[in-house]
């Protein structure tokens, strides 16, 4: 409803004086104050009720999880310990093992069924991962052969009760497994064919003494039962994992000619080294140099197996998973990692002779040494006794305490892989996130967290950090990232991960995520602020499993700032940003009086910035444009003090943000 009023012509007149009246009092507040003044911008899609309007988190606040992004009082995470004993036929090119997985229900629910992932079922003919995931296989395995599959009740072994539904198993329980600390065991035989090449995460193919095994998703897995989907059982048709946390105890049968590399600590080694191998160990532990442990001359003069067996064993607390390569082919050296709190880990490399160099691998226990020291210093002490590196057919992918990475790559390539791979014992393996459905948690922080690694390694003589998916040369990233944010089919950041296809799941995951936290510390937060904040985060959820909600909110809380436009624009949309000086007048025309700056924010994106003004004395002085200044119109005025005139305003003269068109950053009086 509506109201009209009468006005005579004396009103009129009275009306129009003051509104003229109020103007020039505007005028004249803005241009004695130092404050951004209305103005009105033309071809502006900004809007900032839009930008600036409350962000609705996708995870709510509740007793598991805590509005300051850590978890909440009530917490909780089930727990999965495995015992397994494999056994590789490197003739027959398959791997058997029995299993036994110790399950905990901590959560407040009684549980009918148990979820597993059997991955191997995505090399069968009939996975839907193949069609799914853009990538149509023409070679095929049988997937995991169960053999046996048992579950506890009563005390007693008893046959399992079970439904596979391709990369997933369900365990139909003879009772509900308690909530609140309830326990059961699983026991499982299996066997499966390993894939070669084809098999991509896990693999083996030839080299010059003997094929090279690279060994993961090997054995049957618990899913995730959380407060956030019960069961996340999404199948495995590309995407990457989301696993409990436990202790392993496995251990690897192979023919005596064979080494093995695995996640954990080798706790055998007197059963499976000659003695001068163990003294070489025992050197590498208190060595920062690179100590070989396994000579390319003991490769070459090995003898065949002649049908017998050695058992390789291992042991790894506090991880959701593990991995292993083996290969008669294997040279190997070592070195110590010095962490803080005086600490120690051994950084090791195996890779085939025809790797050797300095030029190539001979270098990888230095790369893989310096990154985990480097993450260890900045972020978060590495945890476990040992991080390796392993050169095979598998190139540039990770498990807790062990990267696959291929043996042909060399100089900043292996470099550049070998911090990346490494980087992930933080993101997702320290700080359990779950990959299968949000891909920045894990490849954005950590890619993020590789930009300081290539920048710090020997003063930066690999950097910066590039990826070839999105750039070439090394150029300004806030220009390269143009390349993606007006792609028009790019999608955003916080897309499912199943949904990324190439090249968008590196551009968007991976490098619009990493630079975008590269700015939100250095330009938002900065860096005293981020690193707390940051740092805090990954204490927090070191062995557990946060959700993207618990991120956002961990960052604002302890870097003391709301950055729901940050998230919007960044994360949830495909915004840009161009930010435009208008126009440079002086004050009444006269230099001695000063200025008046018009700058418009012309895009949807918002971000701090500055205006760099030049005087003709060849001095210049910086006017800060907080984020603040457009949270109530698209154009704002700033006045600038002094006697010089004026040569140019800039704004973002660093060229630190995205600017879309810097064309118009740019302004002379």
């Amino acid at each position: 409803m509506g109201y009209k009023v009468q006005v005579d012509g004396a009103g009129r007149g009275l009306i129009m004086t003051m509104l003229r009246l109020a103007a020039v009092l505007a005028c004249l507040v803005s241009c004695l104050g130092g404050a951004p003044a209305i103005a009105q911008a033309s071809r502006s899609a900004f809007n900032p009720l839009e930008t600036f309007a409350p962000l609705r988190m996708p995870e709510a606040v509740n007793g598991y999880r805590s509005s300051n992004g850590a978890p909440g009082p009530d917490y909780w995470q089930n727990k999965a310990d495995y015992r397994i004993a494999a056994f590789l036929d490197p003739a027959a090119k398959t791997l058997g093992a029995d299993e036994t997985i110790s399950y905990t229900n901590n959560s407040p629910d009684a549980l009918d069924s148990l979820w597993v992932h059997l991955e191997q079922n995505s090399y069968r003919t009939d996975a839907r991962g193949g069609p799914a995931g853009g990538r149509p296989r023409t070679d095929f395995t049988e997937g995991f052969v169960l053999d046996q599959v048992e579950v506890e009740s009563g005390g007693k072994r008893v046959k399992a009760d079970y439904v596979i539904a391709e990369t997933r198993m369900q365990v139909r329980l003879p009772r509900p497994l308690a909530a609140k600390g309830g326990r059961t065991v699983l026991y499982i035989r299996y066997h499966y064919a390993t894939p070669a090449r084809f098999g991509g995460r896990t693999s083996w193919a030839p080299s010059q003494n003997g094929d090279i095994f690279d060994i993961a998703q090997w054995y049957p897995r618990m899913a995730v039962y959380d407060d956030l989907h019960g069961w996340d059982t999404l199948p495995y048709i590309g995407s990457e994992f989301y696993l409990e946390y436990g202790r392993f105890d496995y251990s690897v049968t192979v023919p005596t000619d064979m080494v093995v590399a695995g996640s954990g600590e080798l706790t055998n080694p007197q059963e499976v080294l000659t003695p001068d191998q163990r003294a070489r160990l025992a050197q590498a532990k208190t060595s920062d140099r690179t100590v070989v442990i396994r000579t390319p001359a003991e490769v070459a003069a090995q003898g065949p197996a002649n049908g017998g067996v050695k058992t390789w064993r291992f042991s790894m607390e506090n991880t959701r998973d593990v991995a292993f390569v083996a290969s008669r082919a294997f040279v190997w050296d070592a070195a110590r990692i010095n962490l803080p709190g005086g600490k120690t880990s051994m950084a090791m490399s195996v890779y085939p002779v025809e790797s050797v160099g300095d030029a190539a691998w001979g270098r990888s226990t230095e790369y893989l040494k310096h990154a985990v020291e480097e993450f260890s210093k900045r972020w978060f002490p590495y945890p476990w006794p040992a991080a390796i590196n392993a050169g095979g057919p598998t190139s540039g992918m990770e498990y807790p305490g062990i990267v696959f990475d291929g043996m042909n790559l060399k100089g900043k390539d292996l470099f550049w892989l070998t911090a990346h791979e490494i980087g992930h014992s933080w993101f997702p393996m320290i700080v359990g996130t779950n990959e299968r459905r949000h891909a920045w948690m894990d490849e954005g922080l950590n890619t993020f967290i590789d930009v300081y690694e290539s920048d710090a390694f020997a003063g930066g003589v690999y950097g910066p950090k590039r990826d070839n998916e999105y750039a070439a040369g090394g150029g300004n990233p806030a220009d390269e990232i143009l390349k993606v944010i007006n792609d028009p089919a790019a999608p955003p950041i916080m897309t499912p991960a199943d949904q990324f296809v190439e090249p968008y799941r590196h551009s968007v995951s991976y490098f619009k995520t990493a630079f975008g936290l590269v700015m939100l510390r250095e330009q938002v937060l900065g860096p005293d602020r981020f690193d707390y904040a940051f740092r805090k985060f990954i204490r927090d959820w070191a062995y557990k499993h946060p959700a993207p909600s618990d991120f956002f909110r961990a960052m604002e809380s302890a870097g003391g700032e709301d950055l729901s436009w940050f998230w919007r624009g960044w994360f949830y949309n495909q915004w840009s940003l161009d930010l435009a000086v208008r126009k440079v007048e002086y004050v009444k025309g006269d230099p001695k009086l000063g200025a008046q700056v018009t700058v418009a924010n012309l895009g949807k994106l918002v971000m701090p910035s500055s205006l760099k003004v030049d005087f003709q004395d060849g001095t210049s002085r910086r006017i800060a444009v907080p984020v603040e200044t457009w949270m109530q119109r698209a154009e704002a005025v700033f006045a600038v003090d002094g006697t010089q005139a004026i040569m140019a305003v800039t704004v973002d003269a660093d060229r630190a943000l995205p600017d879309n068109d810097r064309a118009n950053n740019s302004a002379k009086p």
